[in-house]
């Protein structure tokens, strides 16, 4: 791993220097889609296993044969795509996710979507395989998922189930789409977390697109965002601190020393250090590497092992949509980008949140996974809050005339967004009914609405 022969960190203050090395002038801000979905056997419409003719190993190869990107392996076997400046990855439970480059519009990250998109289906028609976009499997149980060759996947199905009851969940049968996104300073920094923070309860009833669970209905419009809810509590969450007065780089590394340790990367392999301190690690003291102290290949390693609804790295990470349809992959950082790009925008986002408790923001958390739009926060529906989260996105998006080969701005990246807002009937909502009362609970006419 590049940097494991760095030199170890000597003071707590690098690893906020870390954070802060992150800092980007506007003009060099950048937009970063990730996205998740199921890979299943079209056939008996059962998930893929890694190996065989017709596994997630084979559609690797195949699309490294079709693109050029470099496999990514680990023990000699594949298990990603590096390219372009974008990856290929593989989930626990043998999920694919695009995580794109860094991109200057909505519109080059549409085109990076429709292009990863078509080279998938190129190389999954002939092997008889589909890609599913819903935020959790419909209707596989959780002994029928896979599991990918990833060591440290190994470290967290042995840690996962000591801390919560649906952390197997999470890992083996729940997709996202995810944006990330840049700050100009620290103080910039944090008015962007805590606003993205409060407001991802909205986002999830947006996105929310998971209220089937073994072909039966959940009652909730997100059970993804459910099961986050009992994963894991020393690394979820909404984070109170980061709405307190003096939020910054130091207070979120405070944080994360906090959080416990899953691994330590050493010479390719993996060490178990699940449920140790990093504290210990930074004073020479981790059981798992007794002498040993971290370098900052460590520390970004570990940083990439909590999961809050917005994560800090040297950019932030939004993190509470469910994966959907193509159309709403471009939706969700058109929505965020709308909302935090605009100095304007975001100060209009801000007012809408700002003097929410923290009862009302814990209560938003958990009644927009089970009611979707339909739930209320200080007296407003979700839907109402949406919608004017909507018009203040469209107007950032306008302000920011960022134009494409065929439109002058982001702004129609939102419709998806407002036809689901105005309806007030989430997609999940929407795929429940009518899997359950119209299509009389046929798998594969629910699968083939839901497919790329």
């Amino acid at each position: 791993m590049a940097g494991e022969d760095a030199q170890p960190i000597e003071n707590l203050s690098e690893l906020a220097a870390y954070l802060s090395e992150g800092e980007k002038p506007k003009s060099d801000w950048r937009i970063g889609t990730e996205h998740e979905k199921f890979i299943y056997c079209r056939e008996n419409l059962t998930p893929a296993g890694y190996d065989g003719p017709a596994g997630v190993r084979a559609v690797l190869e195949a699309l490294s044969e079709r693109t050029g990107w470099e496999i990514v392996a680990e023990e000699g076997l594949p298990i990603g795509l590096k390219g372009e400046g974008a990856s290929v990855s593989l989930e626990p439970g043998g999920q694919v996710e695009l995580s794109g480059a860094p991109l200057s519009s909505i519109h080059q990250t549409c085109t990076e979507v429709h292009r990863h998109l078509d080279a998938v289906k190129a190389v999954s028609d002939p092997l008889g395989i589909g890609f599913l976009g819903m935020g959790v499997a419909p209707t596989w149980t959780r002994e029928q998922m896979p599991e990918m060759p990833k060591a440290r996947y190994g470290i967290m199905r042995a840690y996962m189930p000591k801390v919560g009851s649906l952390g197997l969940d999470m890992m083996h049968r729940t997709c996202t789409v995810q944006v990330n996104l840049d700050f100009l300073s620290e103080a910039d920094m944090a008015k962007k977390f805590r606003t993205a923070l409060a407001l991802q309860p909205i986002a999830t009833a947006l996105f929310a697109n998971s209220s089937l669970l073994e072909g039966r209905a959940t009652g909730f419009a997100s059970w993804r965002a459910h099961i986050w809810t009992d994963t894991d509590p020393d690394r979820t969450g909404l984070l109170d601190f980061v709405f307190e007065d003096g939020f910054g780089y130091e207070r979120y590394v405070d944080y994360m020393l906090g959080v416990p340790m899953y691994f330590v990367r050493r010479n390719g392999r993996y060490v178990d250090a699940a449920g140790q301190s990093f504290r210990d690690f930074l004073k020479g003291e981790l059981p798992a590497l007794p002498g040993e102290r971290p370098t900052m290949a460590d520390w970004e390693d570990h940083l990439s092992t909590a999961f809050p609804e917005v994560r800090l790295k040297r950019f932030l990470e939004m993190r509470g949509a469910d994966s959907g349809p193509w159309a709403r992959i471009c939706a969700l950082p058109a929505f965020w980008v709308g909302l935090l790009y605009d100095d304007a925008a975001l100060e209009a986002a801000w007012d809408l949140a700002k003097d929410w408790s923290r009862e009302t923001r814990l209560a938003a958390r958990d009644d927009a996974a089970r009611l979707g739009l339909k739930a209320l926060i200080d007296g407003r529906t979700v839907r109402d809050i949406a919608l004017d989260l909507l018009s203040i996105s469209r107007v950032g998006l306008k302000r920011r005339a960022a134009p494409g080969s065929q439109y002058s701005d982001e702004t129609h990246f939102l419709d998806p967004l407002q036809e689901i807002a105005e309806s007030g009937v989430t997609r999940g909502e929407y795929a429940a009914h009518r899997f359950v009362v119209e299509q009389g609970r046929d798998a594969r006419a629910l699968f083939e609405e839901n497919s790329f």
